[in-house]
Formats: structure tokens, C-alpha cells, sequence
């Protein structure tokens, strides 16, 4: 049989997140002599849809929006994913997406695939209204492929709790019922899981607190920088902060706050929420985002968006752990440096997967029509970050590979595995 395996050395693009993506997904199915034959059904998506949306506008007009979903693979359960709204949403980051979403969902051992969807939009600039009209007719076209049991969107960037509970409608008044386990992030009125909004942040605090056991580091001894001030690093920042770690910096899209002495995160989000901005704020100084990326710290946490951490800065870079809390926010090339810096990662398939996690739980309990207490979704949570971890630090010294690299391993092993034993249906 030919060798189909791509390689290392092609030329890619260190900005596209889905090149990047793939690089490692190449490198890793190397190191597992993947069969050929499920190299090439795992390397591609099931299924891509591209699809135009006609929005009446509040003074009458229609724009047309394009918005895409994608569902990478339906080995291990239904396609799982966030929908994100942005200005510069492309086809290539919601592939790169859905495919993290197939390892990240098979790194913690829940029964889904990988799925992402986006709109091509400005949310910022459009009314509720306009938002909802929008959503709506995005559902209605996804119709025939989203369900509990095919597909089940989430939130991501620039959506939230009401773009899903309008989306559960809209699924719901075609199929004449409430079906709410059609996507998580809900309200919890409406059947979301208590502990849902903080699960990403909490899930982080987690994998953190474990390399930091790993390494010896005590809390109170251990300086955190946060890049992103949202659901993500918002919440993380403040869950560490709770846990007595020394948060020196934090910063938003506009750029960030610093203190050597370590932050009062509650404070300092408070006054972000109130002023839309950290300027005027006593407890620091001002930093950008690139420069705060190179502050010396034992904990580095990129909590924004791709493409963060590149050939570019990572010599600066001055931390022990970098935990990924966005997707993607760090590239190939970026990853040789740090590991020959000895920067511990952990790696954004493992770091956010908290998130999906409980939207698992979340979907598990709509199904029943259950729910459960947030201590128990939270220790539940906890039992499975920490197995995670360790499964891919086992993987990682087995191997004798960084923790990215053993992390995709031991994804992409569950997954070729089942697709195996299901077969290929042709």
C-alpha cells in the first residue's frame, strides 16, 4: 500500500488554523502507524455546508449573510460544537474547529463527534432583533442535520445562552415539540446544567492545579498571566484567583493590566465590566496583548483566539506551563521552540475541554430529564479533567512525545479504533 502519510516538512501557512491542525494531526498519526485506509477517511470532514442567510434588518432592508457548518465525524456519537458569530469567520477556521472538537471530545472519552459552525457577521453592530431573525433562519436551514442524536451546536465566540435558546425554539416549533437537548449553553430555565458558564475556566483550574502538583509549584508561589477576560479566561482568572494563585496580568481585546504583586481579579473584572476598558484603573499598569504574552510568569494562559503564540514571539516567551484556553492559540513552529525551551503545555484539546464536558452532561441530563446538583456536575467535571491529564501525561512519556503530540495520539487512537470496529459502510 502507497504511503499517504503528508509530509512534515510541507509548506503551510503558520496563520490557517486548519494547516496547523493538520500538521499535527500528520505528526501524530505517524507516531501511531495509523492503517492508511482510516488516515484517509479521519483527515477530512463528513460533511461541510455553506449557507446564506437572508436577514430583514430593522429598517427593512435584507442583508444576506454566509454562515457554514461542519461536521467532522460521527465515529464515537452525534457532532459536537460551538457556533461562533465574527466578522472574520472563514470556512478553514470552522474546519480547523470541528476537527479539535472530534479529539477534544475523544481526549476526555465522551460519546461525541466533532462539529463547529459560524456566521460571517458584526454582532456588535446588529439589534437583538436583527440577531434573532438571523439565528432563526440559520436554524431552520441546518435543520436536516442538527438533532440530539446527528448534531448538537453550543456557544462559542460572540453567541450565548440566548442565540441557543433560540435556536432550541426554532428546532422545536418544527419538530411540533420541545426538544431542548438540541444544543447546550442554554439558560438553565430551559434545560441547561448548572455549572455549564464557568465548566471551560473551572476545567482549566483543574488541569492547572495538577501540572502545577507535578512540577512542585504551590499556589500562592505561582505568578498567572491571562490572555481574554470572557466566559474563558474571565472565569479562569477567577477561579485561580479563588484558589490562591498570584494572577499578575489580564487583559481584553483593547490590551491588558499588570501588577508584579498579583491582581484583585474580582476587582479589576469588575471595573473592566463597568468601563468597557482597564484604563483608569489604579490596581496596575497598562500592558498591550502582544507584551503581555512575554511577562515572566510560571503559568502563561492564552484565553482569546488562534494564532497567538508564533514563530514570531515565542522566543520571548518566559513561563514554566502555558494551558491553553483557546483553540489553536499557539502554532507548529511555535511548539518546536517550546519544547526546546522545556515549556510543560497543555495543550487546548485537553486544557478547555471542561466546556464540552459538561455540555455532555448537560445533553445527558435534557435526555433524561434529570438534573443534576452543580457540586455534582463539578466533581463529575473533576473526575474527568484529572483522568484526562494523566492519560495524556502517560501517553506523553510513553512515547517520548510533548503532551500536544500525546494528547492527538491517544485522540486519534480512540477514534481509528471505532471506526474500525463499526466499519466502513460502502
Amino acid at each position: 500500500m502507497p504511503n499517504v502519510f503528508v509530509d512534515d516538512a510541507r509548506n503551510f501557512k503558520e496563520d490557517n488554523p486548519f494547516e496547523s491542525m493538520m500538521a499535527r494531526f500528520d505528526e501524530a498519526a505517524k507516531l501511531l502507524d495509523l492503517d492508511p485506509n482510516i488516515y484517509r477517511i479521519l483527515r477530512v470532514p463528513n460533511r461541510e455546508m455553506t449557507i446564506y442567510i437572508p436577514t430583514m434588518m430593522d429598517d427593512g432592508h435584507y442583508e444576506v449573510f454566509v454562515g457554514y457548518r461542519v461536521q467532522h465525524n460521527f465515529a464515537r456519537g452525534p457532532a459536537k460544537g460551538g457556533i461562533r458569530y465574527a466578522p472574520d469567520v472563514t470556512l478553514d477556521e470552522v474546519r480547523a474547529l470541528a476537527a479539535w472538537m472530534t479529539w477534544k471530545c475523544a481526549v476526555v472519552n465522551i460519546p461525541f463527534g466533532g462539529g463547529k459552525g459560524g456566521v460571517i457577521c458584526d454582532p456588535s453592530k446588529m439589534s437583538m432583533g436583527e440577531l434573532e431573525r438571523m439565528t432563526r433562519r440559520f436554524t431552520s436551514e441546518l435543520i436536516d442535520i442538527i438533532g440530539p442524536e446527528r448534531d448538537v451546536p453550543a456557544p462559542d465566540m460572540n453567541t450565548n445562552e440566548q442565540v441557543m435558546a433560540w435556536i432550541m425554539d426554532t428546532y422545536s416549533m418544527h419538530a411540533r415539540h420541545t426538544v431542548n437537548a438540541v444544543v447546550t449553553g442554554k439558560p438553565v430555565e430551559l434545560g441547561g446544567s448548572r455549572g455549564r458558564r464557568e465548566a471551560t475556566g473551572r476545567g482549566l483550574l483543574i488541569v492547572i492545579d495538577e501540572a502545577c502538583a507535578k512540577f512542585g509549584l504551590k499556589p500562592a508561589d505561582t505568578r498567572v498571566v491571562v490572555q481574554g477576560s470572557g466566559n474563558v479566561g474571565g472565569i479562569g482568572a477567577e477561579l485561580l484567583y479563588n484558589s490562591g494563585y498570584k494572577v499578575t496580568a489580564i487583559s481584553d481585546v483593547k490590551g491588558g493590566i499588570y501588577n508584579e504583586k498579583g491582581l484583585n481579579v474580582p476587582e479589576t473584572l469588575a471595573y473592566l465590566r463597568q468601563h468597557r476598558t482597564f484604563e483608569g484603573y489604579g490596581g496596575g499598569e497598562l500592558v498591550s496583548n502582544s507584551d503581555l504574552l512575554e511577562l515572566e510568569c510560571e503559568v502563561l494562559m492564552p484565553a482569546a483566539t488562534e494564532n497567538q503564540i508564533t514563530s514570531a514571539n515565542v522566543d520571548r516567551i518566559k513561563c514554566r506551563i502555558l494551558a491553553e484556553g483557546a483553540n489553536g492559540p499557539t502554532t507548529p513552529p511555535a511548539d518546536k521552540v517550546l519544547k526546546e525551551k522545556g515549556v510543560f503545555v497543555i495543550p487546548d484539546i485537553l486544557a478547555n475541554a471542561g466546556g464540552v464536558t459538561v455540555s455532555y452532561f448537560e445533553w445527558v441530563q435534557d435526555r433524561m430529564g434529570f438534573f443534576w446538583k452543580e457540586d455534582v456536575v463539578n466533581e463529575r467535571l473533576k473526575d474527568t479533567m484529572v483522568a484526562s491529564f494523566h492519560e495524556v501525561v502517560k501517553y506523553s512519556e510513553k512515547h517520548d512525545v510533548n503532551m500536544r503530540i500525546a494528547a492527538y495520539m491517544l485522540a486519534i487512537d480512540r477514534v481509528a479504533y471505532e471506526t474500525k470496529m463499526r466499519g466502513i459502510y460502502a
